[in-house]
């Protein structure tokens, strides 16, 4: 398990500010099954959903940004773990854009391609591998999102979530697997040992230009959606 706790350059764990973090939070000194719910914890309501400039920042980037979404959380998620002695790993995923639906629409949902880049991390714990997902939206947005479609009580899919029960989703980490976007898979990629090595090989499907828009128009539109959803 040694190469699966290693740095690489996305998992740039020994930057002063996330060791930092690990330090104050005091992470290292708990025992493994409430280190992992700790660093969890934190990277599911601390780190807000939301939409970076790109899938491959480094997991310093995000802490500084604040917010990410499934695979920008997963790789500060990782290099948290990583830091203190948790074994992990990425799976990727195509899902579909329906997932997007309710925090991109119009013109740049019709544009957007039809298979988005997703992934989750998964750790080895108890001797086994779990699968980590449901980190990816924050308790505030995910009950404002339960607010606006209380009338919902079974499946639901949108606004970056793909579950059986929109009301009781698998989210808390307890020993379990979690999921939040699982239903949304249309197409399993394989597990990674890094992110550096997943996002290598596969990169959202989108040319320079809709590249360009993403980053400097479109996330921007798609965060301030997910703001009046956290505000419900």
């Amino acid at each position: 398990m040694e190469h699966l706790l290693k740095e690489t350059t996305l998992l740039n764990y020994n930057t002063p500010e996330i060791q930092s973090l690990i330090h104050s939070r005091a992470w290292r000194d708990l025992g493994e099954k409430e280190r992992i719910r700790a660093v969890y914890n934190f990277i599911r309501d601390e780190i807000k959903f939301g939409y970076n400039k790109a899938d491959d920042i480094a997991a310093v980037d995000v802490l500084r940004d604040g917010y990410g979404q499934c695979n920008t959380k997963g790789t500060l998620f990782m290099a948290l773990l990583r830091a203190v002695g948790v074994p992990c790993r990425i799976h990727g995923f195509f899902v579909d854009k329906i997932i997007q639906k309710g925090t991109l629409n119009g013109f740049y949902y019709k544009q957007s391609p039809r298979e988005i880049l997703h992934s989750w991390v998964e750790i080895h714990y108890n001797g086994r591998w779990l699968n980590l997902e449901g980190f990816i939206l924050d308790m505030d947005y995910l009950g404002g999102l339960q607010a606006k479609f209380k009338g919902c009580k079974g499946s639901f899919c949108g606004y970056a979530v793909a579950t059986p029960d929109l009301q009781s989703p698998p989210v808390d980490w307890n020993e379990c697997d979690t999921y939040i976007q699982k239903d949304g898979i249309i197409a399993d990629l394989g597990v990674f040992d890094s992110p550096d090595e997943l996002f290598g090989r596969y990169r959202q499907n989108v040319g320079w230009f809709k590249g360009f828009m993403f980053r400097y128009v479109v996330r921007y539109s798609m965060n301030r959606a997910v703001g009046r959803i956290r505000g419900c």
